[in-house]
């Protein structure tokens, strides 16, 4: 039997409003995905968030936090230094600069690769080992106009004042003859022990020049070159030899 007018209408009605439907579901999708790469592309470069429960020291806060204050004053005072760095930080700490927040075993990481260590990742290990192997490194933020032979010889200067020792604003200048005064050799050898690192391209670099304000620190591994310094009788620092790599002082 032949289908009515009415039922003909009604079925082409019903077809008409699922194709309405699903144009506009289709519409819908297409606006979402766009939009959601808009926002992808809009989204910040992606940072390093320290895990929860990470000590972060922050330099910014270093002038009017009190507690953050104390404790720098106890960390310095074990080293007997002042002025010699900014912050002292410890190997499963982070510290922040700026906008920027740098986890020590981020660079740490970086340092072992540029020396050609391998790095490896164990969660647990890696965390019991640091708490029971945790090391302090000095911080110090470089600043327009620095240069590394005078930021080393500030850090000597500070060594040897809570000492008792007063070293000479010439104390790095040649000695007669044109030869290395044992502090100039000291100096030289500080250059290998420190390591230099963008906290604005996350990177080790390899000089201070700087592009933004506070963009890059110096890095001194405190218990090593503690254990050196600690080691040298200023009486007779001008018997230190030095040979652009190893540094050591003869015997009498």
């Amino acid at each position: 039997m032949p289908k009515r007018p009415s039922e003909i209408s009604n079925k082409s009605i019903g077809i008409l409003v699922s194709c309405i439907i699903l144009v506009a579901v289709a519409g819908l999708c297409l606006w979402l995905k766009k939009n959601a790469k808009v926002t992808t592309q809009n989204m910040p470069e992606k940072v390093h968030t320290p895990a929860t429960g990470e000590t972060v020291i922050d330099y910014n806060n270093i002038e009017k936090d009190k507690a953050l204050i104390a404790l720098m004053q106890k960390r310095k005072a074990e080293y007997g230094i002042e002025k010699g760095v900014d912050i002292i930080t410890k190997s499963d700490e982070s510290f922040k600069i700026g906008d920027s927040t740098v986890s020590m075993q981020e660079i740490l990481d970086k340092i072992r690769i540029k020396s050609g260590d391998i790095v490896e990742k164990d969660l647990k290990s890696n965390k019991m080992d640091s708490m029971k192997n945790s090391e302090a490194f000095g911080i110090h933020v470089v600043h327009p106009g620095d240069n590394i032979w005078n930021i080393h010889f500030n850090f000597l200067k500070d060594y040897f004042a809570h000492k008792g020792i007063s070293l000479s604003p010439l104390a790095d200048e040649p000695a007669r003859g044109g030869q290395s005064s044992g502090v100039g050799k000291l100096l030289k050898f500080s250059e290998s022990t420190v390591n230099i690192y963008n906290i604005k391209e996350r990177k080790i670099d390899v000089d201070l020049k700087l592009i933004h304000p506070l963009s890059k620190v110096v890095i001194y591994n405190m218990d090593q070159i503690f254990a050196l310094l600690d080691l040298i009788d200023y009486e007779h620092v001008n018997r230190i030899q030095f040979d652009g790599e190893t540094l050591w002082i003869p015997p009498n």
